[in-house]
């Protein structure tokens, strides 16, 4: 907070200094002894004076103009002008969603706290700042869910406004984009399942899930490969399984969802699911695609939808489907989250890490690393090219080679 404060006088002049506070999750953040970015300030600046720290205006996201400016070592930092400290500031801060996030800090770091955040802020709670926390801005019910999955609660009050009404027409009308962003950083916290089970349990949200909403209902597979039952609660073990040994979203992501194809299989047929390997594909995109995530998200899901199931039956499988498997992998951004799910998908099956890593350095090697000569390779027929290639890596992989 030192350097911020540091910096902040020297961005702006001593004329300006008593007229900027500090406010938001970067108060917050500095209040718990973490690293914050992107700076949130509230000012009494004039146009004039902003546009001389480098500031600029954009496109209003409520009735108070916002200013912006970027700063390489600090990130984002975001103006929004008040008429007054004083109840302009009281009002601003009591718009805000929790009250730990609803405090401000002057430049001379004194704390400004009307809601009582600080206290909240020690007991890791989230308060709303007013009865309408919630109607002014729905997403931040998945909010609450995403701190939650990090270890926060939210308080009595909080969880009374979400069940007052029904959200569905309301979260229509915001950006599905807003969701996923709060749905991906929910997948980096200590609880990733947390957010999916607050969302069961306030029963909101099946607008951008229908998925999640459909799981509780669906058996995971036969009893006695899968005691636990539902495939709501497979994902949240095989998601819990995962994340213990990896942080990144994607593979979280990967795993809670890695039997969608289940979704897609006839009620006649429980509880097994033939063929959902192959379901979980077109299901896959579908989720993908309304939740408007990135292309490495739909790669890795559709692949790790089809490909899983093959790890798992990793000693039935010809050293050709091996390869293949590993090099679809590669190809899908999912070399190392398949077999991470894979594990965690049967933590009692026979499937080898090593095994797979050993098959993954095959099916990278070079035609020169494979010891084929570009002499005989030019007088193979095109179409034969790609068998011949497969054949030597079969080869090498049951020579013990790729070391």
């Amino acid at each position: 907070m030192n350097t911020t404060i540091a910096f902040l006088k020297e961005l702006f002049p001593p004329s300006c200094h008593g007229r900027i506070l500090l406010v938001g999750g970067y108060v917050r953040d500095h209040l718990l002894g973490r690293e914050g970015s992107d700076l949130d300030l509230v000012t009494r600046l004039d146009e004039a004076e902003l546009h001389a720290c480098g500031f600029r205006p954009v496109a209003p996201r409520s009735t108070t103009p916002i200013w912006f400016r970027h700063d390489p070592a600090f990130g984002s930092i975001e103006v929004t002008l008040l008429a007054d400290l004083g109840d302009a500031l009281a009002g601003d801060l009591a718009r805000r969603d929790f009250t730990v996030n609803a405090m401000a800090m002057t430049l001379d770091g004194q704390a400004i706290d009307p809601l009582g955040g600080r206290h909240d802020l020690e007991k890791r709670l989230l308060a709303p700042c007013s009865s309408n926390s919630f109607a002014d801005d729905p997403l931040r019910i998945f909010r609450a869910f995403r701190f939650e999955a990090d270890g926060w609660r939210m308080t009595p009050a909080s969880e009374a406004l979400i069940r007052s009404r029904e959200w569905r027409q309301p979260l229509s009308l915001l950006p599905v984009e807003r969701f996923s962003r709060e749905m991906v950083k929910a997948l980096e916290g200590a609880e990733p399942e947390r957010f999916f089970n607050r969302m069961l349990q306030f029963n909101v949200g099946s607008n951008y899930l229908p998925e999640l909403f459909a799981m509780p209902a669906i058996p995971a597979g036969p009893v006695q490969h899968h005691p636990e039952g539902d495939l709501f609660t497979h994902a949240v073990q095989v998601l819990q399984r995962v994340a213990a040994h990896a942080h990144a979203p994607l593979a979280r992501f990967c795993a809670f969802f890695h039997d969608i194809g289940k979704l897609a299989t006839a009620p006649a047929f429980y509880p097994k699911h033939h063929g959902h390997e192959n379901a979980g594909g077109d299901l896959a995109r579908t989720l993908c695609g309304r939740l408007r995530l990135s292309s490495d998200y739909r790669a890795a899901l559709v692949w790790t939808s089809k490909l899983h199931g093959l790890l798992n039956r990793w000693d039935e499988l010809r050293d050709s489907t091996r390869l293949k498997t590993a090099q679809q992998a590669q190809k899908a951004g999912i070399g190392e989250i398949l077999p991470l799910v894979a594990a965690a998908d049967k933590p009692d099956g026979s499937f080898a890490l090593e095994a797979w890593e050993q098959t993954v350095r095959v099916a990278a090697m070079t035609t020169v690393e494979l010891g084929i000569d570009e002499a005989r390779l030019g007088g193979i027929a095109p179409g034969k090219r790609a068998d011949f290639i497969l054949q030597r890596r079969v080869e090498v992989l049951r020579g013990g080679g790729g070391g």
